[in-house]
């Protein structure tokens, strides 16, 4: 491989930006090009873009500053903007940092070879009528026993706040024929464990399948002993994905439920199409199904026009239900959302309830943590610890566990005792076979 190029990828945002990465590499190394950690030895650059959080834009313009004196070194480097912020501003990016060469969206990066084979300075951000997962390689090489595995794509849900619709496009389920050969795939290749990845990953649904019928597919396959999706909608929980959680060994008791906010009037506003009541009531639902599921879900505060009582309304919830963990942000505007079109809650208020929340949140995360101290567990190791004698891996409540372990190696499924919780995760007795 001494003719091999390099190619160095960042990438912003959330686990499906993490798979279409791998993809990505996976085309590019089709073409002769091979990993680099060091962007300084690249051959080509690639910034993987997410335009969910405030400021998405204004993080990309300021890493494709930081590439100037490079791409000005070596006018050769190719420079590849793809996601989100590139499907959102397209042409424009180039316009305002011209040392970009190519501008991909998420639904058009199968044609990314083709691009940088034919040079130049190009732009896609078509949805193409094509199937890019028809176009991309096989998948060949892992670093680990987990992988993701994109199921649906694009959401119709059009929450208030949200520019997914608009740069992801609508619902697209994969077909379950692809997944069953694309897991397939993944086990002959040493996965044990798969996350199943959508915008709305609820929403799949395909030749009459749910969720859940192909949760239940896919834990019939011999090797793989371990099931997540992520991430979901409360509206999108039919009654068969709630009972797999029940009958299905494989699927985790872990779920990331995305509830947003505790007051009606505010879900209303965010068009999220579902109330607190019956998000309470589902999560019962739920816990009845799979007692010791760990929950875990995303708060947005200070959205235009909540109020005291608005804010109030979300914490009575959050002690409600008790969550393992949750992400919290306070509101900020995505230009092209209906909200971004309406008044700001005052910043010093936002930042205030932000901090309450959050230490609400935290307490309740720890409470989680310190329950397992004493119960058993099982981890699937995924590397070393730092510590001789120690592995590292993932409880089946998706909690970071350092294992004493001698004999341990990457790919065990083992079972073990919790004897300390920690900031964010766990330490563990391996229990001997």
């Amino acid at each position: 491989m001494a003719d091999a190029k390099k190619l160095f990828i960042k990438t912003y945002g959330c686990q499906m930006n993490v798979y279409d990465s791998e993809r990505m590499a996976e085309a590019m190394g089709a073409e002769g090009y091979v990993p680099t950690d060091s962007v300084d030895d690249a051959d080509m650059v690639l910034l993987n873009t997410c335009h969910i959080r405030e400021k998405a834009s204004e993080k990309l313009y300021s890493d494709l500053g930081r590439l100037k004196p490079l791409k000005a070194a070596r006018p050769n480097l190719k420079i590849t903007v793809a996601g989100c912020v590139a499907q959102a501003e397209g042409a424009e990016i180039q316009r305002r940092m011209p040392l970009v060469d190519i501008v991909v969206g998420p639904q058009a990066y199968h044609r990314l070879p083709a691009m940088v084979r034919a040079g130049g300075q190009s732009v896609d951000t078509d949805f193409p009528p094509e199937d890019k997962f028809d176009h991309l390689p096989q998948r060949k090489a892992y670093r680990g026993p987990t992988a993701f595995l994109t199921v649906q794509e694009g959401c119709d849900k059009f929450c208030a706040f949200c520019v997914v619709p608009y740069t992801r496009g609508a619902e697209v389920s994969r077909p379950p024929s692809r997944l069953l050969d694309e897991t397939r795939n993944l086990i002959d290749r040493g996965v044990r464990e798969v996350t199943l990845l959508g915008q709305n990953v609820n929403a799949w649904t395909a030749d009459g399948w749910g969720l859940g019928r192909l949760i239940r597919e896919l834990a019939a396959l011999p090797g793989l002993d371990r099931i997540r999706y992520t991430t979901s909608h409360p509206n999108d929980m039919a009654d068969d994905l709630i009972s797999a959680h029940a009958e299905v060994p494989q699927l985790m008791p872990y779920l990331h439920l995305p509830v947003q906010s505790g007051s009606d009037r505010i879900l209303k506003a965010m068009n999220r199409k579902h109330t607190a009541a019956h998000y309470i009531d589902l999560i019962g639902r739920i816990r009845a199904a799979r007692p010791d599921i760990l929950l875990t879900s995303d708060f947005i505060v200070g959205f235009p026009g909540e109020s005291d009582a608005d804010f109030q309304a979300t914490m009575d919830l959050i002690e409600t239900i008790g969550f393992g963990m949750a992400y919290s942000f306070k509101y900020s505007s995505r230009p092209g959302t209906p909200a971004a079109e309406k008044p700001n809650v005052p910043d010093d208020i936002a930042t205030d309830r932000l901090a309450r929340l959050q230490a609400l949140l935290t307490a309740q995360q720890r409470a989680a943590q310190t329950a397992m101290v004493g119960q058993e567990i099982t981890v699937l190791y995924e590397k070393p610890g730092r510590l001789p004698g120690q592995m590292v891996g993932k409880s089946q409540h998706l909690m970071a566990v350092h294992v004493e372990d001698t004999s341990g190696k990457v790919g065990d499924l083992v079972r073990a005792t919790v004897t300390a919780a920690v900031t964010n995760s766990l330490s563990a007795r391996r229990i001997p076979d």
